[in-house]
Formats: C-alpha cells, sequence, structure tokens
C-alpha cells in the first residue's frame, strides 16, 4: 500500500522538494446525466476495424448522455474543513488544474498539499466525460480555437498577431508570467465546446453538489458563472466561492441568495489593456453589488493592486502560480476553512 501511496504521488507531480502527496484515498465517478432516445434513424454498414468483418449498427434506441467525469483525492494530512471542487474554464478540462504546460506541479497537487480534499471534475461535453449525438442531443456545432485564439485572448499575447510558433517570436505581455515556451503544450488541453449546454452543465455540477456537499467552489472563467448558479441554487450546499476571473455572472434578481456564501473573486493583469475583460469584470462587480446589497461578504482582489503581477487568465499556469494559489489558502483560512 505505501508503494501505491508513492506511485500516486509521483503521478500527481508531488516531487521530493516539496515532500510529495500523502493520499489517503483516490478515486473517479460519473454524476447526473439522463436518457435519451434516438429514433428514425438509417441502419449503417460499420468497419470496427482494419481487416474486420462489416458490422450493421442500428443508431436507434436509448443513450446516456449529459454525465460528469469527477476524480477525487482526499490526503492523509486533511486541514480543509470541507471538499474543494474544481471547475476548469471554456473548452479546457480538469487538466487545467494539474501539471502545468511548463512541467511544475499544478493546483490540484497544490491544494491536496495544502489538506484539501480535491474534487477535479470535467464538465458535461468535455474530456473524459464524453460527447453526446449531435445536433439530436447537442444542439448547434461545436467551438474549436485556432492555436492563436487563446494566446491573444487569454492576455498571454500582447494582442493580434503576437502568437508565433517559434517561442523566441512570440510578442507577450510587457512582465507576461506564463511559460510560453510551454504554450504548445497548453493548445494540447484544448476541446470542442458548444453554447449550448449550459443547462445540461449545470444540472451535472447540481448533482455533484447533492452528492459531495456541503463543499467549497473553486471555480475559472466559464466555470464562474456555473458556479454562481449552482449556489444559488444550493445556498445551504455551498458554502464559499472562490472564483478566477469569472467570465460571468449568476442571477442578479436572486443574487441576495448568496448572503451567507462568501466569496472571493480573482483577476490578473492587463485587464485594462484587453477590449472584453473590462465588462466583463464589471458584470461580475454589478452582481457582487447586489449580493453585497443583501447584506453578502465578497472580496475582490486585483492581483496587480498587491503586488502579484504578470498574470494571464491562466494564471493557475503562470509562473507564479503557487503564489496566486497562496491568495486564494490564505482567503480561505480567514473565513475560517482551514483547520
Amino acid at each position: 500500500m505505501k508503494q501505491f501511496i508513492a506511485l500516486v504521488a509521483i503521478l500527481l507531480g508531488g516531487c521530493a522538494a516539496q515532500g510529495g502527496l500523502n493520499i489517503k484515498e483516490m478515486g473517479s465517478f460519473h454524476v447526473g446525466g439522463r436518457e435519451h432516445t434516438v429514433s428514425g434513424q438509417p441502419i449503417k454498414t460499420v468497419m470496427f476495424t482494419v481487416g474486420g468483418a462489416p458490422a450493421k449498427l442500428d443508431p436507434n434506441g436509448v443513450y446516456q448522455v449529459e454525465q460528469m467525469y469527477v476524480q477525487y483525492f482526499v490526503p492523509a494530512n486533511g486541514r480543509g474543513t470541507l471538499p474543494l471542487l474544481m471547475w476548469h474554464g471554456g473548452g479546457l478540462t480538469g487538466v487545467t488544474y494539474e501539471t502545468t504546460p511548463d512541467g511544475r506541479p499544478g493546483w490540484l497537487q497544490y491544494f491536496i498539499g495544502q489538506g484539501w480534499t480535491v474534487y477535479n471534475s470535467d464538465a458535461v461535453e468535455r474530456g473524459r466525460s464524453g460527447w453526446a449525438m449531435t445536433p439530436e442531443v447537442f444542439k448547434g456545432d461545436p467551438v474549436f480555437l485556432t492555436k492563436e485564439n487563446p494566446f491573444e485572448r487569454f492576455r498571454i499575447g500582447a494582442g493580434a498577431g503576437s502568437y508565433n510558433k517559434d517561442p523566441a517570436k512570440m510578442k507577450l505581455m510587457p512582465g507576461s508570467q506564463f511559460p510560453h515556451e510551454g504554450y504548445d503544450n497548453f493548445t494540447k488541453q484544448g476541446v470542442p465546446r458548444w453554447t449550448t449546454t449550459d443547462n445540461a452543465i449545470i444540472a451535472a455540477y447540481t448533482a455533484l453538489v447533492d452528492k459531495v456537499c456541503p463543499c467549497i467552489v473553486l471555480a475559472h472563467s466559464q466555470g464562474g458563472p456555473f458556479a454562481f448558479k449552482v449556489a444559488q441554487a444550493r445556498p445551504d450546499k455551498v458554502k464559499a466561492l472562490a472564483l478566477v476571473e469569472p467570465a460571468g455572472f449568476g442571477d442578479m434578481a436572486t443574487a441576495g441568495v448568496l448572503k451567507n456564501t462568501p466569496i472571493l473573486t480573482v483577476f490578473g493583469d492587463y485587464i485594462e489593456q484587453d477590449s472584453r475583460w473590462p465588462t466583463i469584470r464589471g458584470n461580475v462587480l454589478r452582481f457582487l453589488g447586489e449580493v453585497g446589497k443583501a447584506g453578502g461578504k465578497y472580496e475582490v482582489v486585483d492581483l496587480p493592486k498587491i503586488g502579484v503581477t504578470g498574470n494571464s487568465h491562466m494564471m493557475m499556469m503562470d509562473r507564479n502560480s503557487d503564489e496566486v494559489a497562496g491568495v486564494i489558502q490564505k482567503w480561505l483560512a480567514l473565513q475560517g476553512f482551514v483547520r
């Protein structure tokens, strides 16, 4: 058993310099989803393997769709008083929180090392959660991103035309902390996403909260508005929100439901230089203002204002990712969630 735990620590990136990770338990499961019946489709002939025999495939019948994959880790030295759920952004998976593009341990390892039981998931339609038939289940077309798109849009590069295959020729934001030499590795994490599956994603996240909470949700980008909405639906189970550049907000009319839910929002650098993020940030602050009017407690941390500079939208991958994680860890401790 000790050898197995040591192997898990290696796989998670817990290096000897950090003392490794002492994992008591780990596992995975799927949660949520529904059955969907397809009918009226023609029977097809399919060759499943080269050199095999053709087979008749009837696509009509009942399918399992819209489930979500979740992996969990329970440390031996548990210090977090509640489970910590990690929700990723659009076009990405739980890999966001694993190993950084330049090979350093990610936030998954950081927070496990701080004693948190962590649940890291792949949202509906992403990664190991799997696809469903389209357009029968997922309406519309999936969105795919070019290699240049995140470089320019995630405030890594200095605007249009800043990406180059050669890291030496990339035009970075001044003082950028993103490990640009690993950018190509980052683009390999990208997966297609739909713009029509929000309700299914929220349903699966809600099912996860019902299964494992009370808990704290740490969410990034697209995961932010999902976290707001699930917390509004389950205010008795989501005890705090730690949101990293949330790309949207919750239901404005019922913002006051979160009056007893401490909320942290963290924003990186270069916000004012971006064409979109001042508006996005302003909308989030407007929502938080409504929470505040109801007596809720929230904190907005603009990293440059506290001396943490150069952070992109993907700050959990930036070179100072542990420093940013430390800001979140300190806030969680101040809320009384650390033993």
